[in-house]
């Protein structure tokens, strides 16, 4: 294991080295990729380890870029500290409101945090701190760099935290959880204390991306911080990649955001339909993921194709 990640080092100097070989628009492509894939590894903790599809981590972003926002534009603070104020934000409504939903399984639970992402956005939009409808502007930057760095070092550390989780007994518990959770509780997993951990640290991480991509464009309303495609988005990419794995999001991530670039470059209005496509043919031919190919492929070859859609009674 200790070689694996030691083989990631020169992949991590050439990411870390783009601000300074690429053009500006590799850096922009670069924040907005490396941003998503850290929300789909954010997401990965509790939906991929545990099982419970979130549509409301879009809250703990849009608290994030608020918590920034608020802390800057209308405190005069400085960025730290505003991205210290919406990760707390994230952590307390995480707190109060992961005892009573997490309690919810299946559809129910997928609802009740769509929910949330919907009455975080109207309860914004009529506070006059947060700018109400209007929104804030941020201190205006251009230090794309910093932002490209910034981001980058997100994603290590939520990809760092995701790993010790597959190797820890409390991402066997999570997966406990996820297999047979009234099982794992018959053997003593306090399923409600784990998983409630499992969101406040996905919500830490998401909301942190929400503070960084709101001081990088410098403005944010309540429809963008809290927009639900987002989660959409979030679920794509982790399930594409492969869910319950510590590279399975950042890869599915990567990939479709560059699969999106293209097309919307190439052939504009006919990228969405496209993309699509593309998330179409992953599921039925690979409903574990890209991170899955590689070992099926080898064992069963073409035919591993084929056999996922026979499982999964495709």
């Amino acid at each position: 294991m200790k070689w694996r990640w030691l083989a990631l080092a020169p992949v991590l100097a050439v990411l870390a080295g783009v601000p300074w070989l690429g053009d500006a628009v590799l850096i922009q492509f670069g924040i907005n990729a490396l941003l998503i894939a850290t929300l789909a590894q954010s997401w990965n903790i509790l939906g991929g380890f545990t099982g419970y599809v979130s549509f409301g981590n879009s809250a703990f972003y849009g608290l994030g870029a608020y918590g920034t926002a608020i802390a800057m534009a209308q405190w005069h603070q400085p960025f730290w500290l505003g991205l210290a104020l919406g990760a707390v934000l994230a952590v307390v409504v995480a707190a109060v409101l992961g005892g009573p939903i997490l309690r919810l399984r299946g559809p129910y639970f997928a609802i009740v945090t769509l929910g949330i992402s919907a009455a975080l956005s109207a309860l914004f939009a009529n506070l006059d701190i947060a700018g109400k409808n209007i929104g804030l502007i941020l201190p205006l930057t251009r230090d794309d760099a910093m932002f490209y760095e910034l981001s980058l070092g997100l994603l290590a550390a939520a990809t760092v935290a995701v790993a010790w989780i597959a190797r820890s007994r409390f991402g066997i518990a999570l997966i406990a959880i996820r297999e047979n959770e009234d099982a794992a509780a018959a053997v003593g997993v306090d399923a409600t204390r784990y998983k409630l951990a499992a969101l406040i640290l996905a919500a830490v991480f998401t909301a942190l991306a929400g503070g960084i991509h709101a001081y990088w464009i410098t403005f944010i309303d309540p429809a963008g911080s809290f927009d639900t495609t987002l989660d959409v988005r979030m679920v794509i990419m982790t399930m594409f990649g492969g869910p319950g794995t510590v590279f399975g999001p950042v890869i599915g991530a990567f990939v479709l955001s560059a699969i999106y670039e293209v097309l919307a470059n190439g052939i504009s209005t006919a990228a969405a339909l496209f993309f699509g496509l593309v998330i179409l043919l992953a599921v039925i031919f690979l409903p574990k993921g890209l991170i899955d190919l590689g070992g099926g492929f080898r064992a069963l070859g073409w035919r591993y194709f084929l056999a996922n859609i026979e499982r999964h009674r495709l």
